[in-house]
């Protein structure tokens, strides 16, 4: 194990070792495989082959081989080269024995084939030879030749059987069979290194990819979090990678960018109410010469205090809602009922501004929610409307179903957003140029996109200059049949 350890053996270790090996031993795999049926495929081809020489063989012995009186001879012109080496051929693995079992004639290659002349063996085999036409076997002699033996009867004119054994060496087959697999075997071990090679350097390009991610990400540092590597428009697995590593790299960019943004907002935010009241305080300290002076400057540092709680609290909303982790509590619950409650709540100060509220619809709506954060949603767009809708104007309010869930609708008559500005409404401090600087922190529109994202909704904004603003919200109703059944429940309890 600690050999392992060792630097000269962390190669073995490293991927590319690891698809180079995988590589080459799929490759041995398939060649030997290879190997194996070309061996079997050859040595079938070269039975095959055996066989039908044997056959003939047998059927050019039975040409020459004639009997007279009951004696054998051979009837062929031995002064013929070409006749005198057929039959030379055919008589050089033979044996020719009568039907008493006594050997007439055999060749001399069989003396090292005792066993072919065991006179139990011909018997047997001319006893089988009345059921069969010929007999095929492989037999090796006491010098490990090996020779394909075809074992046949012929009938003499006196209709006596005759036991023929014809034989062929098997030499040339076998030298043909091993200069098969050494040669494939030679090819095979150049074939395996040369792919060694292949696969090495092969492994080594694909890598490269995997090289710049990781050069890419040792280089990351707080002023390089956008780094992008360039990608190889091979359009393959590493592209993708290389593709969501730069996606990752953008979103950690914009994370950042959005975490040193929300620092600068909030610093610049608690800057002037701090400032107030450390002001306050101090005037009070060094100039208030009655207690009534003494007093005014506490209720006005209380007053920024309170403002600067209400934007801590903000602040700390906000970040939990941006970053997910805004607790939802779910409940099923009527929209239109919620709706107009809070219609209902916003009357009297509507009222005194001069507007008119109104809700457009009254059927139920049943979804499934968090009844807080959604009360919280519409009393800021409800606020908002009202802030920036000059007297005598409207105000109106509505929920209802869609065939995809739910929608509510908050509209006004107002002074409205310009187009350029709209983009941007959702941004956490962002306010649209005003000349009162008391409408708002700039958080009550950021705090609506959050809740509508973590219900899993949408939201969308259409405004006019001068002629009002339009706030919808689709948000998907959970489950209707459970949030209906408790609605139900609800009701026939009140009813009771």
């Amino acid at each position: 194990m600690r050999l392992l350890e060792l630097p000269q053996f962390r190669v073995f270790r490293t991927l590319r070792f690891r698809l180079a090996s995988i590589t080459l031993l799929l490759l041995a795999v398939v060649l030997v495989l290879a190997l194996i049926a070309g061996t079997t495929l050859l040595r079938s081809v070269l039975n095959t082959r055996s066989e039908t020489a044997l056959h003939d063989e047998l059927g050019a012995l039975k040409g020459y081989l004639h009997f007279e009186n009951g004696k054998p001879y051979w009837f062929a012109d031995l002064g013929d080269p070409e006749e005198n080496a057929s039959v030379a051929r055919l008589r050089e693995v033979f044996l020719l024995v009568d039907d008493q079992g006594h050997i007439d004639e055999r060749s001399h290659v069989d003396r090292t084939l005792s066993a072919l002349a065991d006179p139990k063996v011909i018997r047997a085999e001319m006893e089988e030879l009345h059921h069969s036409q010929d007999i095929l076997k492989t037999v090796t002699s006491t010098d490990r030749s090996r020779y394909d033996i075809i074992c046949s009867t012929l009938v003499d004119d006196q209709q006596h059987r005759w036991y023929v054994m014809e034989g062929r060496p098997l030499q040339g087959d076998q030298l043909l069979l091993r200069s098969f697999r050494r040669n494939f075997l030679v090819a095979l071990l150049v074939t395996l290194v040369a792919s060694a090679l292949v696969s090495w350097y092969s492994a080594g390009r694909a890598l490269r990819a995997l090289q710049s991610v990781e050069r890419a990400a040792q280089g990351i540092t707080g002023s390089s979090l956008g780094l992008q590597i360039p990608k190889r428009g091979a359009n393959d697995e590493l592209d993708s990678l290389i593709d969501s590593f730069n996606q990752m790299s953008s979103r950690l960019k914009s994370s950042f960018e959005q975490i040193r943004q929300f620092s600068t907002d909030v610093s610049h935010e608690l800057r002037t109410p701090l400032t107030a009241i450390q002001g306050q305080l101090e005037v009070a300290l060094f100039t208030a010469a009655h207690k009534e002076q003494l007093k005014e400057a506490i209720e006005n540092a209380l007053q920024d205090v309170e403002r600067l709680s209400n934007l801590v609290r903000a602040l700390l909303l906000l970040s939990q809602s941006e970053s997910g982790q805004l607790p939802l509590h779910k409940t099923a619950l009527d929209l239109s009922k919620v709706m107009e409650d809070l219609v209902d709540q916003f009357q009297i100060p509507a009222e005194a501004s001069g507007l008119t509220l109104t809700q457009t619809s009254n059927e139920p709506v049943p979804c499934e929610a968090d009844r807080t954060q959604i009360e919280r949603l519409i009393t800021n767009l409800l606020s908002n409307a009202m802030k920036y809708t000059p007297e005598g104007g409207w105000v109106t309010a509505c929920a209802e179903n869609t065939p995809a869930g739910v929608r509510l609708v908050i509209e006004d008559s107002g002074v409205g957003i310009p187009q350029s500005h709209l983009p941007y409404i959702f941004d956490r401090f962002y306010r649209v140029p005003d000349p009162n600087p008391e409408k708002g922190l700039g958080l009550g529109l950021s705090f609506v996109a959050s809740i509508v994202k973590a219900h899993g909704g949408e939201i969308n904004v259409s405004s006019q200059v001068s002629k009002g603003t339009r706030f919808e919200i689709n948000l998907p109703k959970g489950t209707p049949k459970q949030v209906e059944d408790q609605l139900t429940v609800e009701k026939t309890s009140l009813t009771k």
